[in-house]
């Protein structure tokens, strides 16, 4: 089980983590609340029906890796469109954050939070680590949380493609984004591991 998610009877996944990567995990999922924002209703904790009615931000964010995360739901994927047709996609994206991004963001903050809960109720072991176990509602929180922090660190190092990927394991070891890549592959690989338990 170690650096590996295995399923549960019964559903659910567990993995065993030492000190190390459990506190790893935990840095880059507070990093990533951070980076996500408070909700509306940590900003007007007074009006509870505020959140249900407030419209989200209709402009792409200007960090790249808010963007990673939060895409524009429209663009054209074989190229560059015309200028009609960028207006239009700029005008449909712009219509379609305003009524979800809220939503994306309470949606990746719980995920976070989940991780972040679930290590700080860890028990650890005699040599440091522990057994993380995981209900299948747990997992598919973890899922997307994984997902999120590989969205994130792949924005930070400029990984588009498969191909990108590849270039980073040849990146030599002095390379000052080595760690980063080191936690992303490492990511990557629990993020597999954990799909597989998921799959019927």
């Amino acid at each position: 089980m170690p650096g590996q998610f295995e399923p549960l009877p019964g559903g659910g996944a567990a993995v065993a983590l030492d000190d190390v990567e459990i506190s790893i995990i935990r840095s880059l999922a507070v990093q990533l609340l951070e980076l996500i924002g408070p909700g509306p209703a940590e900003d007007a904790p007074d009006d509870p029906l505020a959140e249900l009615f407030a419209d989200g931000p209709s402009e792409p964010p200007a960090d790249p890796v808010l963007l990673r995360l939060f895409p524009d739901a429209y663009s054209d994927p074989e190229g560059t469109p015309g200028p009609k047709e960028a207006e239009e996609q700029r005008a449909y994206s712009s219509e379609f954050r305003r009524y979800t991004e809220n939503d994306l963001r309470a949606g990746k903050r719980e995920n976070a939070l989940a991780v972040i809960r679930a290590l700080d109720e860890l028990s650890a072991a005699d040599d440091g680590g522990a057994v993380l176990k995981l209900s299948p509602e747990q997992s598919r929180q973890w899922l997307g949380a994984l997902n999120d922090l590989r969205l994130a660190i792949g924005s930070r190092l400029d990984v588009k493609d498969e191909e990108d990927t590849d270039l980073l394991y040849r990146l030599p070891d002095e390379d000052p984004r080595k760690p980063m890549v080191m936690a992303y592959l490492w990511l990557g690989g629990l993020q597999e591991t954990l799909v597989s338990t998921l799959m019927p």
